[in-house]
């Protein structure tokens, strides 16, 4: 299997994988009492007029659009919140995380921080308001002086967790993603993979989003990469499971570390990539582009669609768990694509076959064990090895 530099080490020891789970009461007595695994934070509360000004200090706060959803609030939502202050509607704090001193990601609240933004820059031209409607069509200049002195003075509050919490990265990536997960406030459930972006940011997630934008992935799993509307509305889009499966493809190479379930070992691969350089990244990119390519070029319209022995014909939809062993399978495989391009009908034939003894469907999702999922890479990679050695 081909491997970036630093994915040869990624499994070693550390931190965060060689934990005792059995402890004398005296020892968990001396981790608590040296801090271990313990959150430290701060709560503060600033005037909104204050809280806007602070965000156009440079590197004081890291409110990147790309940090969190791919959807944002319209116009009309971010109304209403400045409605709510209005009215002085108790707003959820916002979740930062203090990455050096003074120097804030924004861990929850993205939306909020976005809006309060755009209306003091008059950015923001207020709509949909229900009890202030007369205020419909204004910017925050507009604004009756009583009106802009009412939302002046409220204020929006933080939840901080501060430097001191962890003792090092791995670490403190770990903390951020327990406490999104438990503090997450938003009022729009976050699916794994937009919690993953939202803590994990860095090159390797910025390589998943790209590569989600292969045009042979993508007309695979059917999204529309070149219709925005139909985007904006497409599910796989808007939860970010798109970048999930380009992710799932990445560490199930590495299944026989595979441990926490799918979810948990879906997490720890982001937490192991936060070490990789960008010359790890190119060879990754590399890596999927390659496997993609092959395995177009062998199931041409049925990529990553299982045969149905029942009706005898490939599937409509594309499965992950069939996605999975097709490009886990043929990344092992990359030194023999001349060869495996060259008998693709045989893999055809074989894979048909293959699906036909699948009586536990582990190629249609059946099976979300660790078990299950290196049984189906290992069947799909014997697979190939037997008609390669033909």
């Amino acid at each position: 299997m081909l491997v970036a530099p630093a994915e040869e080490r990624m499994w070693e020891k550390s931190s965060l994988n060689n934990g005792k789970s059995h402890m004398t009461d005296e020892q968990i007595n001396i981790k608590y009492e040296q801090g271990q695994q313990r959150i430290l934070t701060e709560m503060n509360r600033e005037k909104l007029p204050s809280f806007a000004d602070s965000l156009k200090k440079t590197n004081y706060m890291d409110v990147s659009p790309f940090y969190q959803r791919r959807l944002r609030w319209d116009e009309q939502k971010q109304s209403q919140l400045i409605e709510s202050f209005l009215i002085n509607i108790p707003v959820p704090p916002i979740i930062l995380y203090e990455r050096e001193y003074n120097s804030y990601e924004v861990m929850d609240g993205q939306q909020r921080i976005t809006a309060i933004k755009d209306f003091y820059n008059n950015d923001l031209e207020l709509t949909g308001l229900e009890m202030w409607s007369e205020l419909n069509g204004r910017t925050y200049q507009q604004l009756p002086d009583k009106i802009k002195a009412g939302i002046d003075r409220r204020a929006i509050s933080s939840i901080v967790l501060i430097t001191e919490s962890t003792q090092n990265k791995e670490e403190a990536f770990f903390l951020k993603q327990i406490t999104f997960e438990r503090l997450n406030t938003g009022g729009v459930s976050l699916s794994k993979q937009e919690i993953r972006n939202c803590i994990y940011s860095g090159i390797f997630n910025t390589l998943l989003f790209k590569l989600a934008n292969n045009s042979i992935f993508a007309k695979a799993w059917g999204i529309p990469l070149e219709n925005k509307d139909k985007l904006r509305k497409n599910n796989l889009y808007k939860k970010m499971e798109d970048v999930e499966l380009v992710l799932r493809f990445f560490a199930f190479r590495h299944a026989n570390e595979f441990r926490n379930g799918i979810e948990g070992f879906l997490n720890l691969y982001m937490i192991k990539s936060l070490n990789f350089s960008q010359g790890d990244i190119n060879i990754l990119e590399g890596i999927f582009i390659e496997t993609i390519n092959l395995a177009s070029t062998i199931y041409e319209d049925k990529l990553f669609k299982p045969f149905d022995v029942k009706t005898k014909q490939w599937k409509d939809n594309s499965y992950k768990a069939f996605y999975d062993a097709v490009m886990v399978g043929l990344s092992n495989h990359l030194n023999d694509v001349d060869l495996l391009i060259e008998r693709k009908s045989r893999i055809l034939e074989e894979t048909k076959k293959l699906l036909a003894k699948d009586k536990k469907n582990i190629f249609t999702g059946a099976g979300r064990t660790k078990a299950d999922l290196q049984e189906r890479i290992k069947l799909f990679d014997e697979m190939l090895s037997q008609i390669i050695a033909e």
